[in-house]
């Protein structure tokens, strides 16, 4: 299996604590991210070790009924250097790679979200599903900006 880096940067007019604040409450994600809702699976809300699923699915509301019409992405917290950078680890059935987010202070006013991936896919899978991505991940982070401008 191929490893296949994806990345999305996204200048914010927020200042980055409120960026990682928004970016780091988990659950809270599931107001932005595009048909997925994000559930804390570990006590702990902050720190490695924490881990996370999100459902993406035509009935993602309603999640885990109907389960069978979507992804479930389950995530581990692997690095946590907040206010700056958090890694997970992929490692559902589906979705498998490593993911990170940083956020960078360009003034006490504004920010830059880096957004990147590395999926684990066959070649031609990937390539085939890519543009699906980039553009689900572009829709969310348009919806986060809003929430934070």
């Amino acid at each position: 299996m191929s490893k296949h880096p994806i990345s999305v940067d996204l200048k914010i007019s927020a200042p980055a604590q409120e960026v990682w604040d928004a970016i780091a409450d988990w659950q809270g994600q599931s107001k932005w991210m595009l048909q997925t809702k994000v559930i804390l699976t570990s006590q702990a809300a902050e720190g490695v070790g924490v881990t996370i699923e999100a459902f993406t699915g035509p009935f993602y509301r309603i999640y885990p009924h109907l389960k069978f019409l979507g992804i479930l992405d389950l995530m581990k917290v692997t690095r946590w250097e907040p206010p700056v950078r958090c890694d997970v680890i992929h490692y559902g059935r589906v979705i498998k790679g490593t993911g990170t987010f940083e956020v960078e202070k360009v003034d006490e006013a504004n920010s830059i979200f880096h957004w990147s991936e590395e999926i684990e896919a066959p070649w031609l899978i990937f390539i085939a599903v890519k543009p699906f991505i980039l553009a689900g991940v572009r829709i969310s982070l348009s919806r986060f900006r809003r929430l934070l401008e």
